[in-house]
Order: C-alpha cells, then structure tokens, then sequence
C-alpha cells in the first residue's frame, strides 16, 4: 500500500492544487476499481467540501474521463458529487479506448526535440517510419477486454492479473465498459484489500483536513453551533448546567473530553440533520464498555472512545462507512464545512 499512500499523502499536503486533484482522483479511482466505490465517494466528498472546487477537476483527460464514465455504468448509479461530470456517449468512449488500448509506444518520445518547426517535422517523421513498440499493460487490458466482452470473467481475471504485475494504471483499466463490472464487484487485481482502501482514504483525508485548515477553526464554540443552526434552519437548545455535566462525568466514571463538555456548555445536544443524527444531552449519556454514545442509536452514530492519549471520536454511517476525529470540534467543524459546501 505504501507505493500508492505515500506519494499520494505527499502530493496533498505539499503539491500544487492540480497535482493535488490528480492524486485525489487516481486515488479514488484506484478505491473503486479495486471494489471499494463507498471509500471513494467519502475520499471525494471530503475533497470537494475542504477545496471547494468542481468534480471536473478530477479529470485531467480523456482516459480519466471514460473511466469515470465507465464506473458509474458499473455501479448503476451516478453519486451525489458527480453531477457536475457530463454523461458520456459510451458506444463511442467504448470504441476510443479500444483505440487507445492498441496503438503502440511512439518510438521517438512526443516532445523529445522540443516544441521548434524542425523538432516537430522529424517527430512526425519518426511516427510514419516506425510504428513503435507494443505496450505491455495495454495489450494485457486489451486482452482481458476482449474476454470479459465475450462472457469469458475466469480468463478474463487471469489477464487481468498479468495487467496487474506491468506497473498498470486503474484508470485505463476502468475505462474498459466490460472490465469496469468486474472491478466494481471486487476482482480486486492489485489486491489492495479492504484494510488497506480504509487506510488510504483515511491518511487521504487527513491530509486533505490538515492543508485545507477550516474556516470555522477561528469560531468560538457560540459562533460554531449558531453557523450550523443558521444554515440547518434550526433551533438549539439551551446550553446544560454544570450540575449536569458533573452528574454525567459521575455516572461515565471519567471527565469528558474539554472540547466536548465545551459543546454541552454551549448547547445541551442538538437536533438531527438530514445525514447527521440526533446529539444527547447531557443527561442522557451511559457508558458502554467504555465507549460514550453522544447520539441517538440509528443508521449514523457518533461516539466517544477512550485512547491512551484521552479521547477520539468515531463517526459510523451505514453508507459512508466510518470517520474517526481527533476532537469533537474537529466533528462539528466537518459538519459545518458539510453544510457550507
């Protein structure tokens, strides 16, 4: 996992804003291809919340943009993200990659002597003279297209995994309409697995919150839970006693995290959004083997969950999967760029 995480975390924090897209939208292309679309979605949600730019940006060209195509084919469905992403002409993006997938490796690089009159003269003379050399990824995928066309899945996979060892590029192999199926449903050539995509879209998204330091880390708590209120249209709740907090903290047996008794001193729980559940007053909280449920029980929860160094705070969503925070403000603050984008 290391070859695909590092570069990537590297490119987030440090590069230019379109090598940061790129290495988002290869990641995330990488996720889906490799069967896990849940863990690309939430890597390109959080994208789109922190730098506020347009889904098109995930595409650099034309293969990235087939293979976008040819994912949301696949899942049957076009996430809420991408509908800035305009529909393809599939019959013909079908017929362009095939294209693409056979011609070979230019003998004489493109750009090798230079952008002049002469430089371009000799190039296109060195493309007539000599077709150049075959390219191994490309025939392999061109292979396992052939096949998975033909009904053929098992002789498909299996050249699938001869594409796999040739240094191969998720977003050529998803832009195949016939393979795209395959890797949606798992096949999983890369063998990246269900640990480590939860683990690259986690760091992902950590680097993403770290370069992209919210606005709203400059509220104070008031200022923090009135914006989110203001853009929910809704009202809040008083804030909660410090009798009740102590009370609580007795009942828990242990203080609760000073960022989170600030939230109950600000406001005593908070109602539900349309993706974001119910928050508990403060009279309300019970230990669970030593996890603090905040929230009310149902398909999205959060949680309080002890750590030697004090507290993290776990967000599990039966679609989105599961998000863990350092602080609780660090929740909120989410939450609110959520609302604002």
């Amino acid at each position: 996992m290391h070859e695909q995480l590092e570069p990537a975390v590297s490119d987030v924090l440090t590069a230019g804003e379109p090598q940061v897209d790129r290495a988002v939208g290869d990641t995330a292309l990488l996720l889906a291809g490799s069967g896990f679309p849940g863990e690309a979605d939430r890597l390109v949600r959080t994208w789109r919340s922190v730098t506020e730019r347009p889904a098109a940006a995930l595409v650099p060209g034309p293969v990235h943009a087939r293979a976008w195509a040819m994912l949301f084919e696949a899942r049957g469905e076009r996430p809420d993200w991408a509908g800035e992403l305009l529909p393809l002409d599939l019959d013909a993006e079908e017929a362009a990659h095939r294209a693409y997938l056979s011609r070979p490796v230019p003998s004489l690089p493109t750009g090798l002597l230079g952008d002049t009159t002469a430089g371009k003269i000799v190039s296109g003379l060195a493309e007539h003279l000599e077709q150049g050399a075959e390219d191994p990824a490309k025939t392999a995928l061109l292979r396992a297209e052939d096949l998975a066309r033909e009904g053929e899945h098992d002789a498909a996979l299996a050249a699938l995994a001869d594409w796999a060892a040739l240094r191969p590029s998720m977003p050529a192999a998803l832009a195949c309409r016939h393979l795209a199926p395959l890797l949606v449903a798992g096949a999983d050539p890369l063998g990246l697995g269900e640990e480590h995509a939860t683990a690259l879209a986690a760091e992902l998204i950590a680097a993403l919150r770290t370069r992209y330091a919210a606005k709203s880390a400059s509220l104070d708590w008031p200022s923090l839970i009135d914006r989110v209120l203001e853009l929910r249209e809704a009202c809040g709740r008083a804030p909660a006693s410090t009798r009740d907090i102590e009370a609580a903290e007795t009942r828990l047996g242990r203080e609760l995290p000073p960022d989170y008794r600030e939230f109950l001193r600000t406001t005593d729980g908070l109602p539900a959004d349309v993706a974001f559940p119910r928050l508990l007053a403060a009279a309300e909280l019970t230990a669970h083997g030593g996890v603090v449920p905040v929230s009310e029980r149902g398909e999205s929860m959060i949680l309080l969950s002890p750590v030697a160094s004090g507290w993290v705070v776990v967000q599990t969503d039966a679609l989105l999967g599961t998000s863990t925070y350092r602080t609780f403000r660090e929740l909120m603050e989410e939450h609110l760029r959520l609302l604002e984008s």
